[in-house]
Parts: C-alpha cells; structure tokens; sequence
C-alpha cells in the first residue's frame, strides 16, 4: 500500500486551500512569480525572456512570465491531487527536481521563495487558516526537494 504524506483531513482541507488559488491558475500563478522577481531579482537571471525586464506592470503582460505561472500552478496541482499517495507524488515531484537541478540548475532556495508567497499569497487572499492548511504542503515539497538536491550533489 502506499503511505500518504498527511492524514486524510489535512489533505482534504490542503486541496480545499489549494482549490480557491488555482481557480485563478494563470493570474495567481503570475503574481506569484512576478512578486518573486520583483523581491528577488536575482531569481529572475534563469528566464532569458523576463531577464531585462524591471516593471512588475511589464512583468504581468509577459506571456512567457504567464506561461510560466499558469505552468507552476499546475505542476503544484498534479502534486496536490496526489498527496494521498506517496508513490504518485514522488513520481510527479522527482523528475521535475530533477530537471530543475540538472538541467537548468536552479538554486533550491528559489523552490522555498515560491513557497513562502504561495502561502503570503493564500493568507492575503482567503486568511490564515488557507495558509495554515496549505504550510504542511508546501514544507513536505521543499523536504522532498532539498533531498533530491542532496542526491543530485548539491
């Protein structure tokens, strides 16, 4: 059988948090990355497309910087849907760390930024109890993550 990662209700009530988010995926998931570019500019030397680009206005009509977001949320909600079962989450999780450490090598704290205004996000737009709900999410992404980084020799 395959362990979960949470309990049941602290899956159910992560996927009722996640849900309110990515109802809006693309916008949402644009904002995210633009406020990490705008208070991190340095996460922004990886994208060749939004590197010279400084105004957050400029940032949000990109349709690089949207095609990321919308592809962020939904790399997130192909995890969410399988936390309750931790083969499947590894199996969505693994690879995509891989590519990120290999491939295009991608500091690992980036991965922790996006998830910390994920969360600053969620607490802004649905309270304290979404982002409470979502923390143990986004805590067991970036403890996987830092172990595939670990493996890959960071």
């Amino acid at each position: 059988s395959s362990t979960m990662l949470l309990s049941e209700a602290e899956v159910q009530s992560a996927r009722g948090a996640w849900e309110k988010i990515y109802v809006d995926a693309e916008d949402n998931g644009t904002a995210v990355l633009v406020r990490m570019f705008t208070e991190h500019p340095d996460t922004k030397s990886y994208f060749t497309h939004f590197k010279s680009m400084d105004s957050a206005e400029e940032m949000k009509q990109s349709d690089q910087v949207r095609g990321h977001g919308k592809k962020v949320f939904s790399a997130i909600n192909d995890m969410v849907q399988h936390l309750d079962n931790s083969e499947a989450f590894l199996g969505i999780v693994t690879p995509l760390v891989k590519k990120h450490a290999t491939q295009l090598k991608i500091d690992p704290k980036n991965f922790r930024i996006i998830c910390d205004i994920i969360l600053q996000l969620m607490e802004e737009k649905f309270g304290g109890d979404s982002k409470a709900s979502f923390e143990k999410v986004t805590n067991e992404i970036c403890t996987h993550l830092n172990n595939i980084y670990e493996e890959e020799g960071w």
